[in-house]
């Protein structure tokens, strides 16, 4: 074995580890704060505020003799309120039996405490996270833009094919003969798409200095790696993002659906595949894995698939959304990514996946 070769997928590793804790521990300090926060807020002593187990590393008591600690196990983290025996919040029979004894002290116990501040306490948690997460939908919004409607092409992609008349601020109204609607109409934008002729070169219908144009492009889903999934089959092929794959196995292909079409029948057999990168043609050798996918109506469907995600031909160009626009697309993906989240559970459950 040569052991230098593991040395880029170690270091690989601890850069995995490394942002896995940090993401992890983020999560977890928002979450006990809302905890903390919320059972302050209804009058319950927090006692110790923990970001991980084990030793403790760093502590100090702040003016309301609650203490911030930061402990050696990166993996968690809790509040202790009082009346807790530990962080489970288990009940401390002894401290319980005196704070009995005074009812502004029992009061300010997590066990002393009326039904709705512990009700509150306990759900700010789970809320603060889902918070987080809409916060950070919102900033990628605020920051990134959203795509301009009507569809208006923004950076053109580097791909294998010339003859292209495409330029950056076309406003593009038709793809193949079929006629794009706004993109407000989810489903008819889809379905629109989805009827797109697979051909190259592709006739686009575009507006350019308020005139009515049709030009040639490149289909408008190439071949076109996007990203490369962690530990798939291209990632331990490498494929990098750019790639173009212009053919399996021998046959030429220039649409992402030819290859997705070519993946999903190989029944898990080795694939040749031809790439394009940036003007260099290269062979990579793959076996596809088998992946349980989300279907529309919630259900699960096993595929074949190489672990790559595609792109359009050109870049979308963007526009800066308003406050509650970018808030409304958090809230929504959000939501998306809790319905995902449940299914997923739900299928593992009953063993659809």
């Amino acid at each position: 074995m040569d052991i230098f070769a593991l040395i880029p997928q170690f270091g690989g590793l601890i850069w995995t580890l490394l942002a896995f804790v940090i993401s992890l521990s983020v999560i977890v300090a928002i979450h006990e704060y809302g905890h903390y926060i919320v059972g302050r807020w209804s009058g319950i002593h927090a006692d110790v505020f923990s970001l991980g187990f084990g030793p403790v590393l760093y502590s100090r008591y702040d003016k309301r003799g609650t203490r911030w600690q930061i402990a050696a196990l990166p993996f968690g983290g809790y509040v202790k309120f009082a009346g807790d025996a530990d962080a489970t919040s288990g009940k401390d029979v002894v401290a319980m039996a005196q704070a009995e004894a005074n009812p502004d002290k029992l009061r300010s116990t997590m066990h002393g405490a009326p039904l709705w501040a512990r009700t509150l306490t306990v759900a700010a948690g789970p809320f603060f996270n889902f918070v987080l997460s809409i916060l950070v939908f919102t900033a990628i919004g605020l920051s990134v833009g959203v795509p301009k409607d009507p569809l208006t092409v923004g950076e053109l992609r580097n791909l294998p094919f010339e003859g292209s008349d495409l330029q950056a601020g076309d406003e593009v109204v038709a793809i193949g003969g079929i006629q794009l609607p706004p993109a407000s109409d989810v489903t008819a934008y889809s379905d629109a798409f989805s009827a797109v002729p697979i051909e190259q070169p592709l006739e686009y219908g575009v507006l350019r200095d308020g005139s009515r144009l049709t030009v040639p492009g490149p289909y408008i889903m190439p071949s076109l790696i996007n990203q490369v999934m962690p530990q798939s089959a291209a990632y331990q092929a490498g494929l990098t993002s750019g790639d173009v794959i212009t053919a399996v196995n021998g046959t030429p292909i220039f649409a992402f659906k030819q290859l997705k079409d070519i993946v999903e029948a190989s029944s898990g057999e080795t694939l040749k595949l031809t790439v394009w990168r940036n003007g260099e043609t290269l062979d990579f050798t793959m076996t596809p894995k088998i992946t349980d996918e989300p279907q529309p109506d919630g259900s699960f469907k096993t595929q074949m698939r190489i672990g790559i995600v595609g792109g359009a031909a050109f870049e979308t160009a963007t526009t800066s959304p308003g406050l509650f626009e970018a808030m409304w697309s958090g809230v929504e993906n959000t939501g998306r990514i809790i319905q995902g989240s449940l299914s997923g559970l739900k299928h593992m459950i009953v063993g659809n996946i």
